[in-house]
């Protein structure tokens, strides 16, 4: 496949599998003599790999470190499953903060009086610093 089907195959865009090959997430593709990628069905199941962990919100270290347990026979599965709880844990700790930010905005919209005078409690609110 080119990089086109692979894109496709994948759900990863040719732009993106093009960055995850300079940085090393994938190996190098093969190449056609005229120079175009050529990408495997094994290829396209990384890059499908890949693309799951992304929607997981894995960082692109953790992707790297869950494809080496991923393609090693003899992983434990403790290994795996640690970084998936440190993962939730990162996840809960965003969530807090989103869910305070939330209540922060709530608070500054609910008191903005939202008519024609200048007065605005959120712009001050965002001046403070």
């Amino acid at each position: 496949m080119n990089i086109g089907q692979s894109a496709k195959a994948s759900g990863v865009s040719a732009k993106m599998i093009r960055h995850y090959e300079s940085i090393g997430l994938i190996g190098e593709a093969q190449r056609t003599d005229a120079g175009y990628r050529v990408y495997g069905p094994r290829d396209v199941q990384v890059l499908q790999f890949i693309h799951r962990s992304r929607a997981l919100g894995f960082s692109l270290e953790q992707i790297k470190t869950l494809l080496a347990l991923w393609q090693d026979e003899h992983r434990a599965s403790k290994d795996v499953r640690a970084m998936a709880r440190q993962h939730i844990a990162e996840l809960d700790r965003k969530i807090g903060e989103m869910e305070a930010m939330k209540r922060t905005l709530e608070k500054l919209a609910g008191a903005c009086h939202g008519d024609e005078r200048p007065d605005c409690p959120i712009l001050d609110d965002l001046s403070l610093g």
